[in-house]
């Protein structure tokens, strides 16, 4: 079996790189840093924003490319902007007003690297569901009430979380709105911990459009370019990647969509599916 010629590898962060216990394990990190002393790139594209996200980034020890907040920011790892996707203000307002019922799970994010970066109206509900998040970010966010009142500017999104009924109910009530073919709507759904995320980016964004977008910038074409990923967000990426591999972790609904499969978060599926396309 003839391998592939890689050139990029995109890669998720949240259940794909990072292990249940939200660390790279000796195997991704030795078998990245020598995918990359090769001379293939590594993007990582997440949910998280950049921010958040920095830290996994340069713990791998080299620059990435850093695709973040679901493909609304590509910047490299060492600070350079290449593209920014910005949720205009006026749909932003209408989209909160619209989700009158679920305030208390929205989180706004802008592009800022200060205080005001996140803002939510109340941290009773999101506590509850995204308790280790809210403490890892309590110092970017801010309280505004009505929330619609932060929105000076165009967010970079806007988030809802919370269990998994409950955000189906969210989303239902989401698409009513007469502003849905204005917005992409992304989800992220972890069924062991009752939690789901629905993001609401600008039109057209997504982390697959991201990754196209760079690996064209770049001049790879799709065949050069392998994504790995774990979760309902990352299908567009993995549908433009040429070598697609989804996490072994992953639910049995997305097993069913055909990608080639690794093992799980918790064995290393990324190190093992980066050995077994380039066999090293």
């Amino acid at each position: 079996m003839v391998k592939p010629t890689i050139r990029l590898i995109a890669i998720d962060i949240d259940g794909t790189l990072l292990d249940p216990k939200f660390q790279i394990s000796s195997a991704n990190l030795e078998t990245l840093s020598h995918a990359h002393s090769r001379g293939i790139e590594i993007a990582l594209v997440t949910g998280r924003r950049h921010t958040f996200a920095l830290p996994v980034a340069e713990a791998l020890g080299f620059p990435v490319t850093l695709i973040s907040s679901n493909g609304a920011l590509t910047r490299r790892s060492t600070g350079e902007l290449f593209h920014r996707d910005l949720l205009p203000a006026p749909i932003a307002i209408h989209l909160v007003r619209h989700m009158r019922e679920y305030r208390g799970n929205c989180v706004l994010t802008f592009d800022r690297e200060a205080k005001g970066s996140l803002v939510v109206e109340s941290v009773e509900e999101l506590n509850q569901s995204i308790q280790r998040w809210m403490e890892k970010n309590a110092e970017y966010i801010d309280f505004v009430r009505p929330i619609e009142r932060a929105i000076t500017e165009d967010p970079i999104q806007a988030m809802f979380c919370g269990t998994i009924e409950r955000m189906q109910q969210a989303q239902q009530h989401l698409m009513s709105g007469d502003f849905v073919s204005k917005i992409t709507v992304l989800r992220t759904q972890y069924e062991e911990r009752n939690l789901c995320i629905v993001d609401i980016l600008r039109e057209g964004c997504s982390k697959g459009h991201a990754l196209q977008r760079w690996a064209v910038e770049q001049g790879y074409q799709r065949a050069e370019v392998m994504a790995i990923g774990d979760n309902y967000n990352d299908i567009e990426m993995l549908e433009f990647a040429g070598v697609p591999v989804l996490m072994g972790n992953a639910s049995r609904d997305l097993k069913q969509l055909g990608f080639r499969l690794t093992l799980g978060n918790d064995q290393s599926g990324v190190a093992h599916a980066v050995q077994e396309v380039l066999g090293d």
